[in-house]
């Protein structure tokens, strides 16, 4: 994966715009910096929020829109976590590792560098890769923890008798 500065991803999106002969939209400027803005994972929610705080405001169609343009040159990653959809600024890290909770959607990110070894000298046949992202879904000990104590409960009060 490409690892994009603030800066690089203006480029990239001015790049991209004078190519396709798309319109410099103040929104369109306004809503990437917001996105290199967000700490970690985001919503489109608090896209909203942060450019609110700005006082700038855009439609929900332009945000939604816009962030669909900004995965389709590769400046933001979209992940389906636990029911809801989330988002991450392509300028961190090449090659995330991360696990992901199905039952609280908490996602922690892993240094695996054994993985990214591996991926990075496998050959691939008729095709070049620009990166990877790992993710291990599975249940964190806070949930696990919580899913066992209800069960144990619930086995409790199934076996009493009336």
């Amino acid at each position: 994966m490409n690892t994009y500065t603030p800066d690089k991803a203006v480029e990239i999106l001015t790049n991209y715009l004078d190519e396709t002969k798309r319109r410099k939209t103040p929104e369109r400027y306004a809503i990437l910096d917001a996105v290199y803005e967000a700490d970690g994972y985001f919503s489109i929610d608090e896209i909203g929020v942060i450019l609110e705080r700005r006082n700038f405001r855009v439609s929900r169609a332009t945000l939604y829109n816009t962030i669909r343009m900004f995965i389709d040159l590769r400046l933001v990653l979209r992940h389906s976590v636990q029911n809801s959809t989330r988002y991450e600024a392509c300028l961190q890290d090449d090659n995330p590792c991360r696990q992901v909770c199905t039952m609280c959607g908490s996602v922690t990110e892993l240094y695996m560098p054994e993985i990214v070894r591996v991926v990075e000298n496998t050959k691939l046949r008729r095709f070049h890769r620009d990166g990877f992202a790992l993710s291990i879904y599975g249940v964190c000990s806070s949930c696990l923890a919580k899913r066992n104590r209800r069960m144990g409960k619930e086995s409790k009060t199934r076996n009493k008798k009336p």
